[in-house]
Formats: C-alpha cells, sequence, structure tokens
C-alpha cells in the first residue's frame, strides 16, 4: 500500500464515522405510546425498532394504506 491508499482509506473511514454520526443524531427516542391510538408501545418493540412512534397495529394500518 502506498501512501495514497493510505489517504484514500483514511478517507473512506472518515466518512463512515461522519454518516454514522449522522445517522445516529436523526434517530429520534421511541415513543412509549403510538402517537396514532394512544396504545403503550412494548418495551421490547422500542428497543427493537429505535425511534418508533406507532404500535404493531397502526404501522401495519399505515403500510397497508402507502401500498394503495
Amino acid at each position: 500500500m502506498d501512501d495514497v491508499d493510505l489517504l484514500v482509506k483514511q478517507e473512506e473511514r472518515r466518512e463512515a464515522r461522519a454518516k454514522k454520526k449522522r445517522l445516529s443524531a436523526s434517530i429520534r427516542p421511541s415513543a412509549s405510546h403510538c402517537i396514532e391510538c394512544d396504545k403503550p408501545i412494548p418495551q421490547l418493540r422500542r428497543v427493537a425498532v429505535p425511534g418508533v412512534e406507532l404500535c404493531i397495529e397502526c404501522q401495519t394500518l399505515a403500510e397497508e394504506e402507502k401500498k394503495r
């Protein structure tokens, strides 16, 4: 590997870190209750889907509406 290859690798790593930081900053905390029906969102769902705002039922309905 020469100097140019090392510089390219360093830049790729910097870009990957910056992208990861942007993505993690854009994820809001999960809601404890569904924003549509106000039912509690189970803890396991909140952990599995960071930033979740809908319960499973409302999420399913939203996805079905999107398909139409």
